[in-house]
């Protein structure tokens, strides 16, 4: 009995978890939840921190007082302020926040579908997919911005839909969605280059700008359908985020717990599918956020299961501070947001393959 009760003592520290780190939250009306303090904590902290950011809105060529800013938000700033926080650096913010907020629970969605790490938005082709059918309204119709945003949209939708058809065999498993993916990624990559030569310069230097990803120039025409896509797409991911972490013990244990496998699996990489493609949309396809965000969280929380919604806080503050660098360390010579995430998520990724290698799992 002692060597047992040793054994799941031996477990619960591998896993970075000890039985104080749960409570148990009973409600007067009988319900009951398992609540991780330091998965909690974490996600505390990353909301601290994103409230926070806000603050940064008073930063830039004309400085505004953290005062001022609170004051603005609320309708009592000067005409002057009211333009700058507004109009020109709250969507951004926002846009930031929420493009951020949806590579995260995209990644996370992948992440514990596929049951690998490297089972991101990234790797599996979602984001050049996008790329594709923005491309296509640039290059070949010269589309409006709003044009372009429903091509982004299409484009991954069509993709993800692809990379399901062709990985599915009696289900779809890990590294299979992860080879097809690969594999898609790879075709819509070179039919990109193939547009930008079909493309005069005008139209090419457009594509390339909106290629790189960026959070320049962005206003409230990007806020509101990104908010109204997560406000319907978040909550519905976060209800079947115990179902998602019963399938990460494999298909045939959760058909015996009552989890209908591939519909929630078909509805989940849905979302993931349109938070990803949205995301883009609205900014560009930002690199490794989607990749880094999930795997950051879990180091956080110490929690196995996909970690939805500290993965979501993380990368809502992975891309809002990466703007921040983008625009303050670099002076005059400001990058697009695309840049500082992908060096970054370079660098996380080579070491993530170096880790997997040592620990036998690559």
């Amino acid at each position: 009995m002692k060597t047992a009760k040793n054994a799941k003592t031996a477990k619960n520290a591998k896993y970075g978890k000890t039985a104080k780190s749960n409570r148990a939250v009973r409600t007067p009306g009988g319900l009951s939840l398992r609540l991780d303090v330091r998965a909690a904590v974490v996600v505390a902290l990353l909301l601290l921190a994103l409230a926070a950011s806000v603050l940064l809105i008073g930063t830039g060529d004309f400085d505004i007082p953290a005062v001022d800013v609170l004051k603005t938000l609320v309708g009592q700033g000067n005409a002057g302020q009211e333009f700058i926080v507004n109009e020109l650096r709250l969507p951004r913010v926002l846009v930031g926040l929420l493009v951020g907020a949806a590579l995260g629970v995209g990644g996370a969605l992948f992440q514990a579908i596929s049951r690998n790490p490297l089972g991101s938005p990234d790797v599996l082709g979602l984001g050049q997919g996008a790329t594709a059918g923005a491309l296509i309204m640039i290059v070949l119709f010269s589309g409006s911005s709003a044009q372009v945003t429903v091509g982004a949209l299409v484009g991954g939708l069509v993709t993800g839909l692809a990379i399901y058809l062709l990985a599915w065999k009696r289900g779809v498993h890990g590294y299979r969605l992860v080879l097809v993916g690969i594999g898609v990624s790879a075709i819509v990559t070179a039919v990109n280059g193939y547009l930008l030569t079909r493309a005069d310069i005008v139209d090419a230097s457009r594509a390339v700008v909106w290629m790189t990803g960026s959070l320049n120039g962005r206003d409230w025409e990007q806020v509101w359908p990104l908010l109204a896509l997560c406000a319907v797409l978040v909550p519905l991911v976060l209800t079947n985020g115990r179902a998602l972490r019963m399938m990460e013990m494999g298909d045939d244990v959760s058909y015996a717990l009552g989890v209908r496998v591939e519909r929630v699996r078909a509805l989940l990489m849905v979302a993931a599918v349109l938070l990803t493609a949205a995301a883009t949309a609205a900014a560009g396809p930002v690199s490794f956020v989607a990749l880094t965000a999930p795997q950051l969280a879990r180091r956080l929380t110490r929690s196995p299961g996909p970690n939805l919604l500290p993965s979501l806080c993380m990368g809502a503050a992975l891309l809002v501070g990466a703007d921040w660098i983008s625009q303050r360390v670099f002076g005059a010579e400001q990058l697009p947001v695309g840049v500082v995430t992908g060096v970054l998520g370079g660098v996380y990724l080579l070491w993530l393959l170096v880790t997997e290698r040592k620990a036998g799992r690559i």
